[in-house]
């Protein structure tokens, strides 16, 4: 029999132990430096992103803290390759009175910012951003709510342009004082302005050092609280629409117009 015809045998399980260590490493150093994969637990991010989208997170695009590794050991301080968020990016950040929690909002105001709520108007400096009111929304998936629900477009001073959500008029989130962003923190805004937590209220100013990445695509969404697991019920709940979308862009959200 020609050699050129043999089969190397494996090594055994020896060689299987190494194998799935390589793998492991590998998958360890994707999620660490490159992506890493989250789940939308709330509605605070509305109609941008549900409960039930799953995205990658680039872990890269602020460089690196202690943050960015697995259990945040205390290695170092700061950020290393950092490079700043933009103002309008979604970004996932540890946060600051719980660093075991992530959450996940929009960068509004940048260090050295003035942000405000006029009337459930966003004001940057004492400038009003662009607010357009472009129709409502009537999926409860996508509002939670059995109502027609108005949406607003807004143009951030940087051309960023995102829907957000007016449940109703008059919120405590609709007015508040001025807030003026300290140096190394980010001021960080829900889409679905009434019913987010966030640094108009318990979040406060996120600290650079507390940025783990910049939300990218949606790889999976599924509605109804369902596991993704639950094969059986993705031919009702899947929302097929979502799927490979930028979070940057504007996934389908059936907006009817005025």
């Amino acid at each position: 029999m020609s050699s050129k015809n043999k089969v190397k045998k494996s090594g055994g399980i020896g060689e299987t132990i190494m194998v799935i260590v390589q793998a492991l490493l590998l998958a360890l150093v994707i999620r660490t430096v490159l992506f890493q994969p989250f789940s939308i637990p709330s509605g605070s991010m509305r109609p941008t992103l549900l409960e039930g989208d799953y995205l990658f997170v680039s872990k890269f695009s602020y460089g690196f803290s202690k943050y960015s590794l697995p259990l945040s050991p205390d290695l170092f301080s700061g950020r290393i390759w950092g490079s700043e968020p933009k103002r309008g990016d979604v970004v996932v950040f540890k946060l600051p009175s719980d660093t075991n929690i992530d959450y996940i909002k929009r960068v509004i105001g940048l260090p050295g910012d003035r942000v405000q709520m006029r009337g459930g108007a966003l004001y940057i400096n004492d400038e009003p951003v662009q607010r357009e009111k472009i129709g409502t929304i009537s999926n409860p998936d996508v509002t939670e709510q059995n109502r027609p629900v108005d949406v607003y477009r807004e143009t951030l001073p940087n051309g960023v342009s995102y829907d957000t959500l007016d449940l109703a008029q008059g919120t405590m989130g609709d007015d508040t004082r001025v807030f003026e962003v300290p140096e190394g923190h980010y001021f960080m805004m829900g889409d679905n302005r009434d019913n987010s937590l966030d640094s108009r209220f318990g979040v406060g100013y996120v600290p650079y050092e507390n940025l783990v990445g910049r939300a990218n695509i949606i790889f999976f969404s599924i509605a109804g609280k369902a596991s993704p697991l639950e094969i059986w019920k993705w031919p009702s709940e899947l929302r097929g629409s979502r799927l490979l979308t930028s979070v940057n862009g504007k996934p389908d959200t059936e907006v009817t117009a005025p």
